[in-house]
């Protein structure tokens, strides 16, 4: 059988319109694959359009909590990647229906359809978790290797770029508040990484370069704590604010109520998430099984972060000591 080039190779990506999705769509663009991304709302993915050549990359309607708009999404794609997760539940999107049963949902189809899958969790997933968010990734990582045996599985720490929740979130919270909050003292460590480092292993995986049926840990290029992370976005955004511990308990009693927010910025959920490291493991590192295995230099948030939050500064883009 004759193999097929890139340019006849069709990768559909669930999930291609969100933050990293658009830095998976513009890394597979630019090897040349056709793209189908598959997604709630397809009337919203223009902005993926310019990212390819005209008719590379086309929307298609599906929702993982129904199968039969999944199927028909793989249907006749040479590879799937699997982006889908959120954040926080809200009305029917639940952790369990999204990141378990919808996980499970999209390697069934793949697996039905012979082709290649690559799923997106996240460093942390675990099925005993005491967060509901990390049960329900470890829950879907085991469905989805259950289903698909062959399956490359990609966990990134916390994932920084342009439209981030992580950067964005505590710089604007610095421009109105005049405390930034150290969960639990702030001690926690996350070693941030670059959507487009992440779209890039994704893209390597598409490719064939790595290892199916293997869990790959995506982190940046260093550990920092949670506390040298606000000092950070401090030091970028050119404020200065008081950095307030705040117990885990206490912090879990406030976000209680804060979770009732249209956009939450923080859930008892995600309190339990700050309890416990977000880093690369010590077995992934020795494994290969890292950006760093894959070949990939990892970008830091020194040369990233500060390409967008300067517009979270007093004069904006412009030095106060020369403007």
């Amino acid at each position: 059988m004759a193999i097929k080039s890139k340019l006849e190779t069709l990768v559909t990506v669930f999930g291609g319109s969100g933050f990293l999705g658009r830095h998976v769509v513009r890394a597979l663009a630019n090897r040349g694959y056709r793209i189908r991304v598959a997604v709630r709302r397809p009337e919203l993915c223009g902005h993926l359009r310019p990212m390819g050549r005209v008719g590379q990359i086309h929307a298609v309607q599906a929702n993982l909590r129904y199968p039969d708009s999944v199927k028909a999404a793989v249907r006749d794609a040479d590879a799937v990647v699997n982006l889908v997760g959120i954040l926080f539940e809200r009305g029917n999107q639940r952790f369990d229906a999204v990141m378990t049963v919808g996980a499970e949902a999209v390697a069934l189809a793949a697996k039905d359809a012979g082709a290649p899958l690559v799923h997106v969790s996240a460093i942390g997933a675990d099925p005993s978790a005491s967060s509901h968010y990390a049960r329900a990734k470890g829950q879907g990582e085991a469905r989805v290797f259950a289903a698909h045996s062959e399956a490359i599985i990609m966990r990134p720490s916390i994932v920084f770029g342009p439209e981030d929740d992580f950067f964005n979130r505590f710089a604007a919270l610095a421009r109105l508040s005049p405390a930034l909050p150290l969960p639990g003292g702030g001690h926690g460590r996350m070693q941030p990484v670059f959507a487009g480092d992440v779209g890039e292993a994704v893209a390597k995986a598409v490719d064939g370069d790595l290892k199916s049926g293997t869990i790959y840990e995506l982190g940046g290029p260093a550990v920092r704590t949670f506390k040298e992370l606000m000092q950070f976005v401090l030091a970028t955004t050119q404020r200065r604010r008081l950095l307030v511990p705040v117990p885990f308990a206490l912090l879990k009693l406030q976000a209680m109520f804060l979770q009732f927010a249209p956009k939450p910025p923080i859930t008892p959920d995600q309190v339990e998430l700050l309890k416990v490291d977000n880093i690369v493991s010590d077995a992934a590192r020795r494994d290969g099984r890292t950006l760093e295995g894959l070949g990939i230099i990892p970008e830091s948030i020194e040369a990233i972060v500060p390409t967008y939050l300067w517009r979270f500064r007093k004069t904006g883009q412009f030095n106060p000591h020369t403007a």
